[in-house]
């Protein structure tokens, strides 16, 4: 009781925050609930700075952190392993050139650049696999800031949008097959709901066309390389953990405390218990339709999963001075750029190698 009583003020805050945003992004799908409620987190963190907040604050740092988890545990009831197999197994040589393009070119630019290496993750993650939902999964795994994480969801919130309007104009203007806009909306635009909006908006374009069904399963099978990212960016942050034990100590509780051993690699820091429901409540979606199980079940799960997302970046948006935001942000939207331009690219130049456009 004393640990609910801790936490309750400040979820209801990020509650009251994340109602109005959910139905905004409900009402402009293009935008999203979650940017709204990061930009309103901002707005009212002017004000409200976090020492004036009192006890408050403790509740606001949990749905920052375990909310956002079990909003990624949540996400797997909408991932079906063996439709994803049967129908996006085509564009998984396209999904890993598009992911590894994006992680090679945040890493180069990243040392270029100058730049946090959580922010650089972050912006490569969100721009190869699925914005925001693969850098809510990855922001636990490498102990990035809000800060970092708000930097994050910003630049691919803006290159989502352009990526919404330019490429079904786009796609017309290189004479793309309505299967091929599908293959290149679903690898090429980063958010599922921004990959809705562009692939909604050619069928408009193009009457008969099914792109959007495509494009959502090829997202899907995108969707399905957090894990093996966070297994692998879990692996480094264990490895630079037990090289620095001082460094570790220091972030978990800010203090500098004395050298120790952390002693060998560990599995369960390298892949926290979230990722791991995340996958079983995958398997549990597969089997469950394996056999006949309405999935329509799994509907409340998934809404409830997008909805945690809303509040999660309702808190981060408080915990993040915008002031620092906007001054450090021409190196991040430089960053989410090149990683734009470059999927797109590899995207389509892959479809044209093998014949599918």
């Amino acid at each position: 009781m004393s640990t609910i009583k801790k936490h309750l003020p400040g979820v209801v805050v990020c509650l009251a925050i994340a109602l109005p945003c959910w139905f905004a992004g409900q009402a402009l799908p293009l935008i999203g609930g979650p940017v709204f409620a990061i930009v309103a987190g901002m707005a009212l963190a002017v004000f409200w700075k976090q020492p004036t907040r009192g006890s408050v604050q403790h509740g606001i740092a949990f749905t920052g952190k375990k909310v956002l988890q079990a909003a990624v545990v949540l996400l797997g009831f909408g991932l079906n392993l063996a439709q994803i197999a049967q129908v996006g197994m085509m564009s998984l040589p396209i999904i890993g050139a598009t992911v590894a393009t994006a992680l090679i070119v945040a890493f180069a630019l990243h040392s270029v650049l100058h730049m946090p290496s959580e922010t650089s993750t972050l912006i490569g993650v969100g721009s190869s696999i699925c914005g925001g939902s693969a850098i809510a999964a990855t922001a636990p795994v490498i102990k990035a800031d809000d800060k970092d994480v708000a930097q994050a969801i910003s630049v691919i919130f803006l290159f989502n949008v352009l990526a919404a309007l330019i490429f079904p104009s786009l796609g017309g203007a290189l004479g793309m097959s309505n299967e091929g806009f599908g293959l290149f909306a679903g690898t090429a635009v980063n958010d599922t709901s921004s990959v809705t909006a562009a692939a909604a908006a050619w069928d408009g374009m193009h009457p008969g066309s099914n792109a959007l069904d495509q494009a959502t399963i090829v997202k899907l099978t995108r969707t399905l390389a957090i894990i093996p990212i966070t297994l692998v960016l879990g692996i480094w942050v264990a490895r630079r953990e037990r090289r620095d034990p001082a460094a570790l100590e220091a972030q978990q509780h800010n203090v500098v405390m004395p050298s120790g051993k952390l002693g060998g690699f560990s599995l369960r820091r390298a892949l926290p218990a979230f990722i791991v429901l995340f996958l079983l409540a995958s398997v549990i979606t597969t089997l469950a339709a394996a056999a006949g199980v309405d999935m329509m079940l799994f509907e409340p799960l998934k809404t409830l999963s997008k909805f945690f997302i809303v509040m999660a970046m309702a808190a981060i948006g408080l915990n993040t001075d915008i002031v620092h935001l906007v001054k450090t942000g021409g190196k991040p939207i430089f960053m989410g750029l090149c990683c734009w331009i470059a999927i797109a690219a590899v995207s389509l130049g892959m479809q044209h190698v093998l014949g599918l456009w």
